[in-house]
């Protein structure tokens, strides 16, 4: 077999070829690590962000947008006292009767922007459980508090949110009063406010929806035989995980542009790749025939130019896993429901570097079978 330090020094030969083609796998990869994270951090926070407990009750009809549904209010009431099963703390059902309304807010900086308003009453942390008031409290008239990560979703700063500023919507102006997260999910982009105040403000005389908390994750069908029942209320029931999978599937087509798009780069790359390997091996033929002339095996002169070209491709992948972990770990992009977190997996960081392996060996065995093909005698006299 041929020396690694032969494979080594046919890399440094050209300077100028060996950057091209550890550019050219750090972009692809680099592509890859960002399709990845994007998709990981949007399926990430809508699986979070649903119960496994908890059950929403929708208009009819409306089962794939809260923000359209139409719930009377007398719902709320009703579903406490009519579906067995519910969870309770300190006595109280975990019932909750929401307002979800997607407008412009303006800032007191003057910004106008558009968040997701949550019209709440204080029965919406026994469904939200994962929702913790950081500091402040629970706004009453006039007042909101907003999620930790709203600040991305209004596209201002922090401190633009700071407790004792406000916010006006509608043209009143609201105080905010507190600061919630929710870790994981996109409740910790919303505002929420007194969910009499959003109805009024909003002209609504009905709810968004009734979130319920069913003691265990079983318990769903009572809550589906109550809406199936309430004829006269329009009711529809679906488990909250269900709910926020339905969201996921109508992103599905976002997620697969990301993908393609980092096929399409990759291909792109691969073929570009392959030409220059095949102009590196085919100037390098006379060498290669004098290799095999002297006794190395085509299996071992194979083997030393993969060699090369994984070499490049791994400091590709390295610097690429350098990019990502500096310029994507933890970055927050807003969507329509929310914000969330591009995520550096496992799976994301193996199929990154599975990524730079098959670019670095795939783009390098068509040429270099091509050399290797060549009659040795023509080879030898080749210039």
């Amino acid at each position: 077999m041929l020396p690694f330090s032969y494979a080594i020094r046919n890399l440094l030969r050209d300077p100028t070829r060996l950057l091209q083609k550890v550019l050219g796998a750090a972009l692809v990869v680099f592509l890859v690590f960002a399709a990845g994270a994007f998709n990981s951090g949007m399926e990430r926070v809508l699986q979070a962000t649903g119960s496994a407990q908890n059950v929403i009750l929708l208009g009819a009809g409306s089962e794939e947008s809260v923000e359209r549904s139409e719930v009377a209010v007398q719902a709320e009431t009703l579903a406490a006292a009519g579906i067995r099963g519910i969870d309770t703390r300190a006595g109280v059902p975990a019932v909750s009767g929401e307002v979800h309304y997607m407008g412009k807010v303006m800032l007191a900086n003057g910004n106008e922007s558009q968040a997701l308003l949550r019209g709440v009453t204080p029965t919406a942390f026994e469904v939200h459980r994962e929702v913790r008031v950081l500091e402040g409290r629970f706004p009453g008239p006039g007042e909101l508090i907003v999620g930790r990560l709203a600040y991305r979703t209004l596209k201002t700063d922090a401190e633009d949110l700071a407790i004792g500023k406000s916010i006006t919507f509608e043209g009143q102006e609201f105080e905010i009063v507190g600061h919630f997260d929710a870790p994981g999910t996109v409740l910790e982009s919303e505002i929420w406010l007194n969910r009499s105040d959003l109805m009024t403000l909003t002209q609504r005389d009905n709810l968004s929806c009734v979130v319920v908390r069913m003691e265990d994750p079983e318990s769903f069908a009572r809550a589906d035989l109550f809406a199936r029942q309430r004829l006269d209320l329009e009711l529809v029931a679906l488990p909250e995980t269900e709910y926020y999978g339905k969201l996921a599937e109508f992103y599905a087509p976002i997620r697969g542009m990301t993908w393609l798009t980092a096929v399409l780069v990759a291909i792109g790359a691969a073929l570009g790749g392959m030409n220059m390997l095949y102009a590196a091996f085919a100037s390098r033929i006379r060498e290669i025939a004098t290799l095999q002339a002297i006794g190395y095996s085509r299996l071992s002169i194979f083997t030393s130019l993969l060699q090369e070209s994984l070499l490049a491709s791994l400091i590709g992948t390295l610097l690429a896993a350098f990019m990502a972990v500096t310029l994507l770990e933890g970055v927050t992009i807003n969507f329509s429901i929310g914000t969330f977190r591009l995520l550096l997996t496992p799976n994301v960081i193996g199929l990154a570097l599975v990524s730079g392996l098959l670019l670095g060996s795939l783009g390098a065995i068509p040429p270099a079978l091509r050399c290797l093909r060549a009659p040795l005698p023509k080879a030898l006299r080749s210039s």
